[in-house]
Parts: structure tokens; sequence; C-alpha cells
């Protein structure tokens, strides 16, 4: 039987826990369709990729992955204060908010709002899983 292979599109069917036990994605949850990727081209976290190779359709794993191959450590200098003047006059952020900003290069940055008050704004780009160890459940659904 094919096993999966650098290079390969797969279909996967997932759980993602955290070291406590607690459930933070699932593939299986609604109607989802399997998360379906090519092994190598980097649109998903390294560990994942790699727990995956090696696979054969029908096959699943449960695999530990550490925070550096994961969402990686994390970094204080993604956590940024800015002054209220450089907002858009309509947003009014508040702390757990979602928000999309535009880099110098043009790209878009997902940061959470974690404080304001009448001067300020603070936003975390971090990956709300960077300094977490995951586990996954890993089911090879198939080989494209």
């Amino acid at each position: 039987m094919a096993e999966a292979q650098e290079g390969d599109k797969v279909k996967v069917h997932y759980k993602g826990m955290l070291e406590d036990g607690k459930v933070f994605d699932e593939s299986r949850s609604g109607d989802r369709d399997p998360l379906e990727f090519t092994i190598g081209e980097g649109k998903i976290i390294p560990g994942f990729e790699e727990a995956v190779k090696g696979m054969s359709p029908g096959e699943t794993s449960r695999e530990k992955i550490s925070c550096q191959e994961a969402y990686g450590q994390r970094r204080e200098d993604l956590v940024v204060n800015l002054d209220r003047s450089e907002l858009p006059d309509d947003l009014d952020p508040e702390p757990g908010q979602q928000l999309q900003m535009k880099q110098k290069d043009g790209r878009q940055l997902n940061v959470i709002v974690t404080d304001t008050d009448d001067s300020t704004v603070t936003v975390d780009a971090n990956h709300p899983l960077a300094d977490h160890d995951l586990e996954f459940e890993i089911e090879l659904v198939g080989i494209a």
C-alpha cells in the first residue's frame, strides 16, 4: 500500500489537543471535509506534515508535536502598543477582538487586541497556540 511522502497531496482527519487533553480543533466537527494539503509546501505546521509522512490510507496515528514544530515560542516583540490615532476612526477595539493589520510590505497580519486605554491599543500577533506542545490524532483518508 502507498505511503504518504514529500510532494503528495493528502487528505486527513484530525483532532488537535493541548497537553491537558483539551481539544482545540477537530476536522470531524460539524460537516467539515478532511484537511487537504501537499506535504512539503509548508502550508501547515511542520510537525504535522512530518507526522503524516510514511502513513498509508486508512492508518491512524497519535503524535506529540513540540511547540518548536508547531506554532513556535511566544515572542514578546510581537506584542505592540499602537497609538489610537493610527487606527481607523470608526474602529473601537476591545480586548479579545481579532483584527487584521496590513504590514508595510502589503501582507495581512492577524492580531488579537489584548488591552486598550484612551490613547493606545495593545495587539498581539503571536499565534494563540504559540508556546504550546500539541497532540494530534491523525487519520490518513487518502493520497491524491
